[in-house]
């Protein structure tokens, strides 16, 4: 295996890491107002989640064990049928390696972002992702992603890897 590229870490934010999804995140970029007789701000419509064909949203908490750095970047992964959402549960730092939807990518086309403990993630159908970076401790996340017909996980191994430092 050749030496691995080093992958700069950028800050998530809405502008950058929309060609991959949606920052999901309560922030005056979103459309908010308040509800409930004035006692709740409502943060709406921050992600477009897309079930496909005969799938349908389902909720599940994944439990993530923190990543040691440097971390190494081998493989990546995308759902050709529907959307995937992380919303952090924990309030803690976490990474987000994508790269843009179509064929499978090789190490100079990740982008990887640093991602607050306030921020979700919503990677867009077929968007190719590393699974579940969670970086100072054991983290939950909220996902929301797609169940039904037909094969919605395809992984690869990058031909040469990447490291992300920070």
């Amino acid at each position: 295996m050749s030496e691995a590229l080093i992958l700069p870490v950028q800050p998530l934010t809405r502008e950058r890491f929309a060609p991959f999804g949606d920052v999901i995140e309560a922030s005056d970029a979103a459309r908010h107002f308040t509800i409930n007789g004035g006692n709740t701000e409502r943060y709406h419509d921050l992600a477009n989640l897309a079930a496909g064909p005969e799938g349908r949203v389902i909720a599940s908490i994944f439990r993530g064990q923190p990543r040691q750095l440097p971390f190494v970047v081998e493989m990546m992964e995308r759902h050709p049928l529907g959307s995937q959402a992380f919303v952090p549960l924990n309030a803690q730092r976490y990474l987000v390696v994508v790269a843009a939807a179509g064929e499978a990518p090789t190490a100079d086309k990740l982008q990887c972002f640093l991602a607050l403990g306030t921020q979700g993630v919503n990677y867009a159908t077929g968007v190719w992702h590393h699974p579940l970076l969670a970086l100072d401790s054991i983290s939950d996340f909220l996902v929301l992603d797609r169940q039904g017909s037909g094969a919605n996980c395809d992984e690869i191994q990058l031909a040469s890897p990447a490291k992300i430092v920070i």
